[in-house]
């Protein structure tokens, strides 16, 4: 719908400021963008934590079902599998039927499958660990459009250059759940038993789901909104008409397009940068608590202590990532130069977790691992760059593919790392391994990707309400 400038402005009212703009009255916009932002963040928060519960509670089952640890062990992929095959199909619904439905479903479903885990006690033994197995990997499928439909509502409700900040800050909430749920879910175990840790965030993620439903919309439908912060966002590369031109004939997602994303070079270096940067993330999130158990000899208690810290350097060194590439848009740098500078500076500071192995004292390694997530935290921008890159047709699915690439790393960098260890004894290249995946992702963003742009897809028919200068059209809000 284009803006009617025959006459006068309509009267707009602002539910939150109780402002009016009346005759060309300026009016001050509304900040409804920032409660999408704490939408995103309290879900991702509630993703990561129902991601690790099984690992809190491991050990108890293992103790009261008799799983041996091979069996855990397949237990343990079951997410990562899943999650990875449901990425396409995930960004598929999204593109089709729009970011607010589909999200809820994933949230209500992943936490129904949550919550059922909880009562896997209650199975024949004989058909525990195969039960158990599927609820994982059931989560993991429930949960496949999570990361897709983040990069899709911010794209639609963050302006360019405010998407690095708001990216970082929903991705930083992987670690902000480490920090928060770890010690209250191993409290939950000790006091309650491992089955009460999975009701409880079962639960906790059911009732998001329905405030999920009451917050989130897309720009043009939120009742919250006014008429300036719409325009802002419209004039300002926000993607406020993302699902209605899905609606329009021939711009639904088709699988032909995936041939479109791959055989792009800029995107298929965000894909081989994305897949190395998340194999420093499955270093640190399966083999570093052992890491410092068996190599630097220290007792589980403290291995597990020291293991938080690098949780709380990766999310101060994301939210400043985003920070900082949001800065250098600002001051007039290209998005080229602005996502690429934070990526590469941080891949770069990632290597220094090499120079473990030439100390001995403890608080050198931990200084050392600390300052290689921090620069990792700095370097993960990928969702930033999909938020600019993808198509606007199909950001979901294009965040699919996206995340497929990336989280392949889940299955690949804890056995590329076993069979490292167990043929050399020791972990020394194993960090040498992570080393030179963050000089990958490094290469890959300076020498691959090009310049940074969103992509256009072939044989879609163009939106009839963009505008020359912009990237989305300025269509008024539904009031």
């Amino acid at each position: 719908m284009q803006h009617d400038t025959r006459g006068p402005p309509r009267e707009l009212f602002d539910k939150n400021n109780s402002e009016r703009r009346i005759m060309g009255e300026v009016l001050k916009q509304t900040r409804v963008r920032y409660l999408i932002l704490l939408m995103l963040f309290l879900v991702t928060t509630i993703n990561y934590a129902d991601r690790a519960t099984i690992s809190i509670a491991g050990s108890a089952i293992q103790k009261e079902l008799g799983i041996d640890a091979v069996m855990l062990g397949y237990i343990f992929s079951a997410f990562g599998w899943a999650y990875v095959l449901g990425q396409i199909p995930g960004g598929w619904l999204l593109d089709r039927f729009g970011s607010k439905r589909v999200y809820a479903f994933s949230i209500f479903t992943w936490s129904v499958f949550t919550l059922l885990q909880g009562f896997v006690d209650m199975v024949p033994i004989a058909w525990s660990v195969a039960t158990l197995f599927m609820l994982r990997f059931l989560v993991g499928f429930a949960e496949a459009p999570s990361f897709p439909g983040n990069a899709r509502i911010v794209a639609a409700w963050f302006p360019t250059a405010e998407r690095g900040t708001a990216s970082a800050i929903f991705n930083s909430a992987q670690y902000f759940a480490t920090v928060i749920f770890a010690p209250l879910m191993g409290w939950i175990v000790h006091s309650l038993g491992w089955e009460h840790v999975f009701i409880v965030m079962g639960t906790i993620g059911i009732l998001f789901s329905g405030v999920w439903l009451k917050f989130i919309y897309n720009p043009k439908e939120h009742p919250l909104i006014n008429q300036a912060e719409f325009d802002h966002l419209a004039s300002n590369g926000a993607l406020v008409d993302m699902d209605q031109n899905r609606r329009l004939p021939g711009n639904g997602p088709k699988w032909e397009h995936i041939k479109q994303l791959v055989s792009n070079r800029m995107m298929a270096g965000i894909y081989l940068g994305q897949f190395c940067i998340n194999a420093l993330t499955y270093f640190f999130l399966t083999w570093f608590p052992v890491y410092l158990v068996q190599e630097r000899g220290m007792t589980i208690l403290k291995a597990g202590i020291i293991a938080s810290l690098p949780a709380i350097c990766g999310f101060i060194g994301g939210v400043l990532g985003g920070v900082l590439s949001d800065w250098l848009l600002r001051r007039g740098h290209s998005l080229s130069v602005a996502r690429k500078t934070p990526i590469v500076c941080g891949m770069l500071l990632s290597m220094t977790m090499i120079l473990c192995n030439y100390v001995d004292a403890d608080w050198m390694v931990v200084g050392f691992m600390a300052l290689a997530f921090f620069g990792k935290g700095i370097g993960a921008l990928g969702w930033a760059v999909m938020s600019d890159t993808a198509p606007r047709q199909i950001a979901g699915l294009a965040g699919g593919i996206f995340n497929t690439c990336g989280n392949l790393s889940s299955i690949t960098t804890p056995i590329v790392i076993g069979y490292i260890i167990a043929s050399t004894g020791s972990f020394k290249w194993a960090l040498v391994f992570v080393g030179i995946n963050a000089f990958l992702a490094a290469f890959s963003y300076l020498f691959i990707v090009g310049e940074i742009k969103r992509v256009e897809l072939k044989g879609v028919k163009p939106e009839p309400e963009a505008k020359a200068a912009g990237e989305a059209p300025a269509a008024s809000p539904a009031r």
